[in-house]
């Protein structure tokens, strides 16, 4: 089975940013994402879901190295500053790597 290893970003923040969040991954070229709401407990405490205001998303990204590089660095020289957000990068295997090439291999 042909797999490509790429980079798996997440990042959990604050949900009032996610219309700001697209608009910058959709400049940033990113061809694709995942958002869900997110909860559980940081040093900031326990966060719920119940209402836009008080709630986090998660937002993951499947992309190579150079673009995964750029998102991470966008977001901490735009957000960490003033919103709770923490972002991690992760080694993935993509088993259908034409998603991430353009192509629907």
């Amino acid at each position: 089975m042909q797999s490509q290893d790429l980079k798996l970003v997440t990042i959990i923040t604050e949900a009032l940013l996610e219309q700001e969040l697209v608009r910058d991954l959709n400049r940033l070229g990113v061809p694709g994402y995942t958002i869900v709401d997110a909860r559980g407990r940081g040093h900031r405490g326990v966060r719920e879901s119940g209402w836009e205001h008080g709630s986090n998303i998660r937002v993951e990204i499947v992309c190579d190295t150079l673009l995964a590089d750029k998102i991470c660095a966008h977001m901490k020289d735009t957000y960490y500053e003033n919103y709770a957000m923490i972002i991690f990068m992760t080694e993935v295997q993509a088993l259908r790597p034409g998603k991430f090439r353009g192509t629907d291999a």
